[in-house]
């Protein structure tokens, strides 16, 4: 449960004496506690201005407390009425690479730098990234294009390595119950971009966002990227209706990323403008400036001229679909 108290001291002494597990933070500007599991609010002496919000698998990230939030990522307001586009290639495979995709995705319009520097892959064998060496990449040429910078971190260990080059740390679906790593990065204070892990349900997946805000860090954005379902048509299935419900069950910005459900290249467009109509702040797009030598994921990453394309059609559509 949530409890916003005109004073806490005597609220903490209480639930200190009732055995009860809590922590007091500051969210939003707002102070309050979070306790669990709920109690009986009638045991815990509060007064006719205090607040409380029943709890349950999810509390901080839930719209029961807060209609919406924006998230600042270098500058750039995700969930402030624009559309942001963090786009560039899966992986940062070297200086070149890297710099001709963000000159071509930032004269696309996009607002944000994405690239892979930590690469979790299926198979050991594969292209694994360049580690602390791609984030110094991403640093230096997004900040030459006066680009933020967007990149994952797969362990614990790599948030204070990570922390003084990007601007937002994603949390891919591998990881996404990676509660230690989620416990770590609650402690910093950089927006997290969370991926909904392809096996979650949207309850875990708001408990997973909790992780992060129980850890009194309030810049979270949830990404929908596709899960495994049945079907094998495409790489994944992009879950439409979880982008609608999230924006109404969580207060938290919504991303998309069509590029993984989508496998191919040429469902990436489609996969996006569905997720902007049903509510989308965000976009998460994988753009290469040649595709067919990219060492991950070459099939599913756009060419700039594709790009560009793709950005004049999800930004009609966003405007349309904000229209009254």
């Amino acid at each position: 449960m949530i409890i916003i108290p005109r004073n806490p001291e005597p609220l903490m002494s209480r639930l200190e004496e009732l055995g009860v597990q809590h922590k007091r933070l500051r969210l939003y500007g707002v102070d309050l506690v979070v306790a669990w599991p709920d109690v009986d609010p009638s045991s815990l002496g509060l007064g006719s201005g205090d607040v409380v919000i029943p709890g349950g698998h999810y509390q901080l990230s839930s719209s029961k407390w807060r209609r919406s939030s924006v998230v600042r990522v270098g500058g750039v307001e995700v969930g402030g009425g624009d559309l942001v586009v963090a786009a560039g290639p899966c992986a940062v495979e070297g200086e070149d690479q890297l710099r001709a995709a963000a000159a071509a995705v930032k004269a696309a319009g996009a607002k944000l730098l994405r690239g892979g520097a930590f690469k979790p892959r299926t198979s050991p064998y594969s292209f694994q990234g360049l580690g602390e060496r791609g984030l110094e990449l991403l640093r230096k040429v997004g900040g030459e294009l006066g680009l933020p910078v967007v990149s994952e971190v797969t362990d614990p260990r790599q948030v204070e390595a990570a922390y003084k080059y990007v601007d937002a740390f994603q949390v891919g679906a591998r990881n996404a119950q990676n509660f230690e790593l989620l416990r770590a990065l609650g402690e910093t204070d950089k927006p997290v971009i969370l991926k909904r892990g392809f096996g979650e349900t949207v309850e875990e997946w708001l408990s997973a966002a909790d992780y992060v805000l129980l850890g009194g860090n309030e810049n979270v954005i949830l990404c929908e990227r596709g899960i495994r379902t049945f079907d094998h048509t495409l790489r994944f299935t992009l879950d439409v209706g979880a982008v609608a419900a999230v924006k109404r069950l969580s207060h938290l910005p919504v991303c998309v990323d069509p590029s993984h459900p989508a496998g191919r290249r040429e469902y990436v467009e489609p996969l996006a403008l569905a997720g902007v109509a049903a509510g989308a702040d965000m976009l998460l797009v994988e753009v290469h400036p040649d595709p067919g030598r990219a060492l991950s994921d070459s099939e599913q990453q756009l060419t700039p001229s594709m790009f560009l394309d793709f950005m004049r059609k999800v930004t009609a559509v966003f405007r349309a679909s904000r229209s009254t």
